[in-house]
């Protein structure tokens, strides 16, 4: 039987003497999306900074396809596979968007077609439209098509995206669900951090909602969906289905 993609056991973290994270577990399966949920301040950006190193648990156990990464240094865990399109974006504003997408360049046996700059442009027209344009002078939705290009050019085993609907207007946050559409098509494996509780619902197999450090709920986006006063209770969102 093939591991999980992604596997968190007992995760606590802490910065400095303030326990943060207490007690995560989640698993995710090769090819599939996870949504991880939660009001500002229930702890998923630390869990995101835990998977990738910037936070060293505490206690637990955090494995890629099997292997133990917890406690790596954010670069090693780059490396051997965990890509991130970081809250805000981050891309490098005074170079190109061609230069933005080489510069991350990775070659990287995942089990599926490898992404290349070619096929970055294919699932990003705009970007091909824009490859010389300097990437500070991007719109917010091109800048986050870019953001996702430069993590995809890792050929990432799990991609994290961090928040990637924020501050877009509709239209292109329809856009970013799309794309997420698609790479679940490509079976990348998929930890969707989102504020946007639709568009968590409309592209993610599984969910986890985080509520002052603590996992509230673990399961399906079916089981979610049909509670509720939990999405009321830890989302402070009236969903109605």
């Amino acid at each position: 039987m093939a591991p999980d993609a992604l596997n968190l056991t007992n995760v606590h973290a802490f910065y400095g003497d303030s326990h943060i994270l207490h007690g995560i577990s989640f698993s995710l399966a090769p090819g599939s999306v996870l949504a991880l949920l939660g009001r500002n301040g229930a702890g998923k950006t630390t869990c995101i900074s835990t998977i990738i190193g910037l936070l060293r648990p505490r206690e637990g156990e955090i494995r890629l396809h099997g292997e133990p990464i917890a406690g790596l240094s954010p670069e090693r865990i780059a490396r051997l596979g965990i890509g991130l399109v970081p809250q805000g974006r981050r891309i490098f504003p005074s170079l190109t968007v061609r230069e933005n997408l080489v510069v991350a360049a990775q070659r990287r046996e995942t089990g599926t077609t490898p992404w290349t700059l070619d096929r970055i442009y294919d699932l990003f027209p705009r970007l091909r439209e824009r490859h010389t344009q300097l990437a500070g002078t991007l719109s917010g939705g091109e800048q986050q098509m870019l953001a996702i290009g430069r993590a995809l050019m890792g050929n990432p085993r799990v991609l994290l995206l961090d928040e990637p609907s924020e501050g877009l207007a509709p239209l292109i946050v329809a856009e970013v669900g799309r794309t997420i559409s698609r790479l679940k098509t490509e079976r990348q494996s998929i930890v969707l951090v989102e504020q946007n509780l639709k568009l968590a619902l409309d592209v993610a197999d599984s969910a986890v909602i985080l509520n002052t450090g603590r996992s509230v709920f673990t399961g399906t986006t079916g089981e979610l969906q049909k509670n509720d006063d939990l999405i009321a209770q830890n989302l402070g969102i009236h969903h109605a289905r």
